[in-house]
């Protein structure tokens, strides 16, 4: 990649950062949200925004960036820290919270929120400590207020 593309890049992520991430309540939304930019067939990735602003080339590549450092981020958070990433992100939603966790828990949407090129091992311990994160959010919900 050119220079000149390089800088474009990041002056398209950084203005993404800027214009759509830093809005959203946490990592995990913000992860969610990358993943819904990417086109489930082919993995290109879109936004008519950035697009409009940029190129759609540039774009596609200043968000599978995005995508991956998000991932890379809550990969390394603790399993009390994704706990909570799953507080912010359930009780943010304008759907139940519990109506949430019971399709993730039965679903897993959150497996292709995994960008595609990232290690295989990381990926494999980013779902299983989003599966436990889940069972924690489960039993403290199942508890009663006094329990708190």
């Amino acid at each position: 990649m050119t220079t000149t593309k390089l800088i474009t890049v990041q002056a398209a992520y950084d203005d993404f950062l800027h214009r759509s991430l830093s809005k959203l309540p946490c990592d995990l939304a913000r992860l969610i949200y990358l993943a819904s930019t990417r086109d489930y067939n082919t993995g290109s990735y879109h936004h008519d925004g950035l697009a409009s602003r940029f190129s759609p080339e540039v774009a596609a590549k200043a968000l599978e960036i995005a995508h991956r450092q998000v991932f890379v981020q809550l990969s390394a958070y603790s399993l009390e820290e994704l706990v909570e990433q799953l507080r912010i992100y359930f009780e943010s939603s304008q759907d139940g919270a519990a109506e949430i966790l019971r399709t993730w828990q039965k679903l897993e949407p959150y497996r292709i929120a995994i960008p595609v090129e990232v290690n295989l091992a990381v990926a494999r311990l980013f779902l299983s400590n989003v599966r436990l994160a889940l069972a924690i959010w489960r039993s403290r919900q199942n508890r009663s207020p006094q329990d708190h």
